[in-house]
C-alpha cells in the first residue's frame, strides 16, 4: 500500500494545518467541510475533539462521493482523509476564538499569568472502505504575566483573531507564553503531526519508503 502514490486530503480550511502538514512533504488536497461545532452536553473535550475530527473527515468523504468530477483523485484507489479540531480550557471553562478585538484583549488579560489547556482530535479515515483511526493529544500552555500595553502591542501586530484563546504561538505570541509542555510543537497549531504518524502507521502507510 505505501508503495502507491499516497491520495491524501485534509479535511479543514485551516492555512495553519495545510502549513504544517506541507512539512511531510508529502502530496495533498485540501478540502473544506461545513459541520456543526457546537459542543454537546456533558461531552468531554477529548470526546468533543474526537468526535468533530470524525464528523469532519466524514464529511469530507461524503463530499467527494457526491461531486467526485471536481476532485483529481482517483477512487478506485486508496485514499485517506485526515479531520482534526481543536479546544481550549482555562480553569475548567472553554476558551473560544475572540469575536473582535476587544474579546481578544479579555481573552489575554483572563489569561496573563495562568495556563490553558489545547485538546487537538486527529482522525485518519479510509475512505474507501470508512474505517478510521483516531488521538488525541494535550498541550499546555503557559503564559507569562503581562501588561495591557504588551496585550494591545501583540495584538496590533498579530491579529490572532481566528485563534483559540486570541493565542498564535508560531508568531509573536511566543512572546506571551512562559513554557510549553507538549510531545508535539507541530500540535499547538492545530495538527499533531506525531500522532498521524503513527496513525499512518497502523493502516501500512510508511512515509518514509
Amino acid at each position: 500500500m505505501s508503495k502507491q502514490p499516497l491520495q491524501l486530503i485534509l479535511g479543514s480550511s485551516s492555512a495553519s494545518r495545510h502549513a504544517v502538514l506541507k512539512k511531510l512533504g508529502v502530496p495533498f488536497i485540501t478540502i473544506a467541510p461545513d459541520i456543526d461545532e457546537s459542543v454537546l452536553l456533558e461531552e468531554t473535550p477529548e470526546i468533543h475533539v474526537t468526535r468533530l475530527s470524525v464528523e469532519k473527515a466524514q464529511r469530507v468523504s461524503q463530499m467527494i462521493q457526491q461531486n467526485p468530477q471536481q476532485y483529481e483523485l482517483d477512487l478506485a484507489k486508496p485514499y485517506w482523509i485526515i479531520g482534526s479540531d481543536q479546544v481550549a480550557f482555562l480553569n475548567g471553562h472553554p476558551v473560544s476564538k475572540p469575536e473582535n478585538h476587544e474579546d481578544a484583549i479579555a481573552q489575554l488579560l483572563e489569561s496573563s499569568g495562568k495556563a490553558i489547556t489545547f485538546y487537538t482530535g486527529l482522525c485518519l479515515l479510509n475512505a474507501n472502505n470508512g474505517s478510521y483511526q483516531t488521538s488525541v493529544d494535550t498541550t499546555t500552555t503557559y503564559y507569562r504575566p503581562f501588561t495591557l500595553a504588551q496585550i494591545n502591542a501583540y495584538l496590533a501586530q498579530e491579529k490572532p483573531y481566528q485563534c483559540a484563546g486570541s493565542l498564535k504561538s508560531e508568531g509573536l505570541g511566543i512572546a506571551l507564553i512562559e513554557k510549553i509542555d507538549s510531545k508535539d510543537p507541530n500540535t499547538l497549531i492545530g495538527l499533531p503531526l506525531i500522532d498521524l504518524c503513527s496513525l499512518m502507521q497502523k493502516v501500512g502507510i510508511d512515509l518514509l519508503k
